[in-house]
C-alpha cells in the first residue's frame, strides 16, 4: 500500500518550487552583489565579501530558533511569516545608496533566509512517503541545484546587458512567486503535522511544568554529526560557489566559465532519480563512499585543469559526486532524529552547511589571495578528504535507515 503513495502532489510540487525561487533569488544576489558594491556603491573587494558574510551570519544565527518552532504547531506560520519578509526585503534593493544600509538590508535578508529555507526543508518531508524518503529529499535538493546554476546566469546576463534595477524587478517578481506558492502550501492545513508537537506542549502545560533553556531545544543532537561532515564538503563547495569565475579568468578560459554550473546541473539532474532510490534501498554507504571519492577527483581535476574541456569535466564530476551526496546528507539528518524533532535536525544541518559556507569563503578566499586559486582548489580537496575521515569515524558503523525501520517493525 505504501510503495504506491504518489510522491508528486500538489504540495510537494509547490514546496519545491517556493524553495527554488528563495533559492534563485539567492544565488543570483551572491553572484551579482559584489559587482553592485564595486560598480554601484563605490566599494573595495573586502567590503564585497561581507555582503556574502553578513547574510551566512544571519541565517546561521536563525536556524537553530526557527527549527525548533518549526517543531511547533505554528509552523505554516512561520513559513508565511518568513516567506513574505524575504519577499518585503527584496522590495529594498533598487533604493540602497550607501553601503551600510545594504549590509543592514543584507542581514535582515539573511534571517528570513535562514527561517524560510529551515521551514521548507522541514515541511517538505511531510509530503513524502516514508519508503520514497531519500528520492523525494533528491528531488527537492534538485531544486536548489537548478538555482544555483541558473541563479548566476541569470544575474550576470541581467546586469551584463541592462541594469541593476531591472535584475533587482525580476527579483522581486521571482519572490512574489515564492510567496504564493508558500500560501497554497498552507492553505492545505497540514494539522496532523502539527498535532504531535501540539499535543506535548499543551501535556507540559498542563502539568504545570515551565521549559528550561537548553541547547537541545535549537539543537537536533542526533543530527550533529552527520552535520558536522557536511561542514567540511560545503567549505570545499564554497570555492566552486565563490571562485570559480575568477579561476576561469586566470587560466584564461573566462569564455567557459559560463557553462560551468550549466554541466554542473546537467549531471545532478541525470543521475538524481537513481541515486535516490538506491539511497532508499541500500545502506547509505554504498552512496556516501564514491560520491565522496568523485568530489575528490572533481576538484583536483578542477586544479589542474588546463584546457576547456578538462575545466568541463571537473564540473561534471564534481555534480556526480557532490551534487548527488548532498541530499542524502540531508536525508541522513532528518533520519537521525526522532519524528517530532524533524524541524530541529533540518535547521542543525543547514546550521552546521551554512557555517562551512561562511568559513570556506574566507579562509579558501585567503589562500587564493596569499598562493593562487590551484592551490587554492587542492586546499578545498583537504577539505572534503577530512569530510571522509568525519564521517568513517562517526557514521560508518551506525546501522542503516532501513535496518532501524526493521528493528522497530
Amino acid at each position: 500500500m505504501d510503495s504506491k503513495q504518489s510522491l508528486w502532489t500538489r504540495n510537494f510540487f509547490s514546496i519545491c518550487f517556493s524553495s527554488f525561487f528563495i533559492f534563485i533569488t539567492f544565488y543570483a544576489m551572491t553572484a551579482t552583489l559584489p559587482t553592485f558594491v564595486t560598480d554601484e556603491l563605490g566599494g573595495n573587494q573586502q567590503q564585497a565579501g561581507w555582503v556574502l558574510t553578513f547574510y551566512v551570519i544571519a541565517a546561521v544565527i536563525m536556524r537553530p530558533f526557527a527549527g525548533r518552532l518549526m517543531d511547533g504547531p505554528g509552523r505554516m506560520k512561520l513559513l508565511l511569516i518568513a516567506t513574505a519578509l524575504f519577499m518585503v526585503c527584496s522590495f529594498f534593493y533598487p533604493m540602497i545608496a550607501g553601503f551600510g544600509i545594504l549590509l543592514v538590508l543584507r542581514f535582515i535578508h539573511g534571517l528570513s533566509f535562514g527561517a524560510a529555507t529551515t521551514a521548507n526543508g522541514t515541511i517538505v518531508v511531510e509530503y513524502i512517503p516514508a519508503n520514497r524518503r531519500g528520492e523525494g529529499m533528491g528531488y527537492y535538493t534538485l531544486a536548489m541545484n537548478l538555482a544555483m546554476v541558473l541563479g548566476p546566469f541569470m544575474g550576470l546576463l541581467l546586469i551584463q546587458n541592462a541594469s541593476f534595477d531591472l535584475f533587482f524587478y525580476v527579483l522581486m517578481v521571482l519572490c512574489v512567486l515564492g510567496m504564493i506558492l508558500a500560501v497554497v502550501v498552507s492553505r492545505s492545513r497540514r494539522d496532523r503535522a502539527d498535532a504531535k508537537p501540539a499535543q506535548a506542549a499543551n501535556e507540559v502545560k498542563a502539568a504545570g511544568q515551565k521549559p528550561r533553556f537548553s541547547w537541545r531545544s535549537y539543537i537536533e543532537p542526533k543530527a550533529i554529526p552527520i552535520s558536522f561532515v557536511a561542514m567540511f564538503l560545503s567549505m570545499a563547495y564554497a570555492s566552486i560557489l565563490s571562485f570559480v569565475p575568477s579561476f576561469a579568468k586566470e587560466i584564461g578560459l573566462e569564455s567557459y566559465s559560463s557553462y560551468y554550473f550549466i554541466v554542473y546541473a546537467v549531471m545532478i539532474v541525470a543521475v538524481r532519480p537513481f541515486t535516490g532510490k538506491i539511497f532508499d534501498r541500500l545502506h547509505r554507504n554504498y552512496i556516501v563512499y564514491p560520491t565522496l571519492l568523485l568530489y575528490v577527483i572533481g576538484l583536483i581535476v578542477l586544479a589542474t585543469a588546463h584546457s576547456g574541456f578538462m575545466f568541463l569535466l571537473s564540473a561534471a564530476i564534481i555534480g556526480l559526486g557532490f551534487g548527488s551526496l548532498s541530499p542524502c546528507l540531508q536525508t541522513i539528518a532528518i533520519q537521525m532524529a526522532p519524528r517530532e524533532k524533524v524541524g530541529l535536525a533540518t535547521g542543525t544541518y543547514f546550521i552546521f552547511f551554512d557555517g562551512g559556507v561562511g568559513i570556506g569563503s574566507a579562509v579558501l578566499g585567503s589562500i587564493a589571495a596569499a598562493t593562487n586559486n590551484r592551490v587554492m582548489y587542492l586546499c578545498s580537496m583537504v577539505s572534503v578528504l577530512l569530510g571522509a575521515i568525519v564521517y568513517f569515524w562517526l557514521m560508518h558503523r551506525r546501522p542503516s535507515h532501513q535496518a532501524e525501520a526493521a528493528d522497530a517493525a
